[in-house]
């Protein structure tokens, strides 16, 4: 839960910064207007976490889906979730991850040649394998999480949610390019986001993994801290623009990489020459509760499913 030795290398720096710069327009008749501000945020001094998120939630972090079903077209790639546990990934303690918001690309993002070549490592979802690349049976690479408290006392709480998501999701990239022997370009790249927030501070991060060798851990970096409320309201919009320069930006070359990725793994495990003995895919990742580190096994100790691959 904090950065890296080396820290993020510099092209994820730039990216920190761009995200945090462009200014898109934000909707217009919400409880953030600037007559009735100072009364949104009066009314929500003292209420439980439900009616934060139902006031302000999307305010804070936009629904994916529902830009997409306003016309943003690029965004109809990406399916969220709301409060659902991500029991269709490869735990890394217990219980699994749940998000109060997530946002993954669905599964109709993919080509079927790419659907196939994902199969061998996925197993059969439906019923109860856990594979490295799935959140929920619908969510493929998750990148994006937000956990919402009733008060900045349990801020901290949510931020170990986020990172406790967020590890899964960034061990699922890291993955897939070791599978494509590629590793080396996502080594302290941001590959997710998380946003924690109240009814009157946000703190958002970008999580990335630092792989040295056969060791990968997994680190997050402080983007942006900040308050929104009154007097003058000034920073009420600024997470739901990065937010949406997520969407707008990095997002479409996050699932090109992805895509790239999935074309040169190989279509039958065999190929990797690793232990194929195992129904389950695993790294070997740490499963000590509460760490949010974890160490990759060396390359033998990767084991993949492989009994269904004539289905």
């Amino acid at each position: 839960m904090h950065d890296s030795p080396l820290g993020l290398d510099a092209a994820s720096q730039d990216l920190c910064q761009s995200l945090r710069q462009r200014t898109p327009p934000v909707p217009s008749d919400t409880l953030f207007r600037g007559d009735i501000f100072e009364t949104t945020c009066a009314k929500l001094h003292g209420k439980n976490e439900p009616r934060v998120v139902q006031d302000i939630g999307r305010l804070i972090v936009p629904s994916a889906e529902t830009l997409a079903t306003f016309g943003e077209k690029h965004l109809d790639i990406l399916v969220e979730s709301v409060d659902e546990e991500w029991n269709n990934s490869i735990p890394l303690t217990h219980p699994h991850p749940q998000p109060d918001y997530s946002v993954g690309f669905k599964r109709g993002a993919f080509t079927e040649d790419q659907l196939a070549k994902l199969a061998p490592y996925i197993g059969n979802f439906f019923a109860g394998d856990q594979p490295y690349f799935m959140a929920t049976y619908y969510m493929y690479f998750p990148f994006l999480t937000c956990e919402v408290k009733s008060s900045s006392t349990v801020l901290d709480v949510a931020d170990r949610q986020n990172a406790h998501s967020m590890t899964l999701a960034v061990r699922g990239i890291v993955h897939l390019f070791h599978l494509a022997k590629r590793e080396h370009e996502v080594n302290r790249q941001i590959l997710g986001f998380s946003v924690s927030h109240d009814h009157r501070s946000v703190r958002i991060y970008g999580h990335y993994p630092e792989i040295v060798g056969q060791d990968t851990k997994y680190y997050r970096h402080l983007i942006h801290d900040f308050s929104f409320t009154p007097p003058n309201g000034e920073n009420k919009w600024i997470a739901y623009r990065f937010t949406r320069n997520v969407y707008d930006t990095w997002v479409a070359e996050h699932f090109k990489r992805i895509c790239s990725a999935i074309d040169q793994i190989p279509s039958d495990p065999s190929e990797l020459n690793l232990d194929v003995s195992s129904p389950l895919v695993t790294t070997g990742i740490s499963q000590q509760a509460g760490s949010m580190e974890g160490t990759e096994a060396p390359s033998g100790a990767y084991q993949v499913r492989t009994d269904y691959l004539e289905e």
